[in-house]
């Protein structure tokens, strides 16, 4: 078994772009910036977007926090958006979602403009992705597949079973793993909540990405000898024995299913720290004007 570590790939990752902004820098042109919007305090989206600020930081961006309150019309927030799109200084931006439920998060991201949209949730960044054209891939999605890409996990010709089909992960997960390419070339099943017997497609799986958002979801006896697992997974369970008063788990009960499989991501350290450093792929992707010319 062959561990994923998103840490040890992440770093490596950050000190690619920090040479990169060196360079920029060196020839005079400005860093990339990258804007975060947060829309009220839920906790678990105040730690996500730090992360963000910080890893900015670390690899020489400019960054700016916008905060809003949760009372914020849609209307003022739209106003907030339009304001980021003008500034010329700012090479990309996010809305962190969830959004607060009287504001419709579809017309938010909509508004976000293509050659701006980092997270590349904008329709014109997903359709260019689906068509191979050059787009802002979703940021955890990208980070899988250039965790796949660095490890050299071999994908052509295997059968990949994606659980979950959401927009930001599911959904552009199995576009990617399909693709003409490598990683990709990959039959792919999409399994969620209406998927009658999910384990008879996970046991027949030579790639499982878990990203249904249930701790511990995938146990051992739905996985067969040799897969690659991929965990997107991330929650919160109280535990009173730890000082923090919680422990994270994945969506796969990793002690289980890490002894048959071939590769698999731990929780911590494995997808999320990905995501973070392929936002930022994305801000000096905006920056350099590598997609949107």
């Amino acid at each position: 078994m062959i561990l994923l570590d998103g840490k040890k790939l992440s770093a490596e990752i950050k000190a690619e772009l920090a040479q990169e902004v060196q360079r920029m820098k060196d020839v005079g042109q400005r860093p990339p910036h990258l804007a975060a919007v947060l829309v009220g305090n839920d906790g678990a989206s105040e730690t996500y977007v730090a992360s963000k600020v910080k890893r900015c930081h670390e690899v020489g961006f400019e960054s700016t926090l916008v905060r809003l309150p949760e009372n914020i019309t849609e209307e003022a927030l739209l106003e907030e958006i339009e304001k980021l799109n003008e500034n010329p200084t700012i090479d990309g931006f996010i809305v962190q979602l969830p959004l607060p439920k009287h504001i419709d998060e579809s017309r938010v991201i909509q508004a976000i403009r293509p050659e701006k949209d980092v997270d590349g949730f904008h329709p014109i960044n997903v359709g260019r992705m689906v068509k191979g054209l050059p787009a802002y891939i979703p940021a955890t999605p990208f980070g899988i597949v250039e965790m796949l890409r660095r490890y050299e996990v071999p994908t052509a010709g295997k059968h990949c079973v994606v659980i979950g089909r959401s927009q930001i992960v599911g959904m552009p997960m199995s576009i990617l793993m399909a693709r003409k390419g490598e990683p990709g070339n990959c039959t792919v099943t999409i399994c969620h909540s209406y998927t009658k017997e999910l384990a008879a497609f996970t046991r027949e799986a030579d790639i499982i990405v878990a990203a249904l958002g249930k701790p511990e979801f995938l146990t051992a006896d739905m996985v067969k000898e040799g897969a690659v697992v991929i965990d997107v997974g991330i929650s919160r369970i109280k535990d009173d024995s730890n000082p923090k008063g919680y422990v994270i788990k994945g969506d796969v009960k990793f002690d289980e299913v890490a002894p048959k499989a071939s590769y698999i991501t731990p929780v911590p350290g494995g997808v999320g720290l990905m995501t973070v450093v392929s936002l930022l792929y994305n801000t000096l992707l905006a920056a350099q004007k590598k997609i949107y010319s």
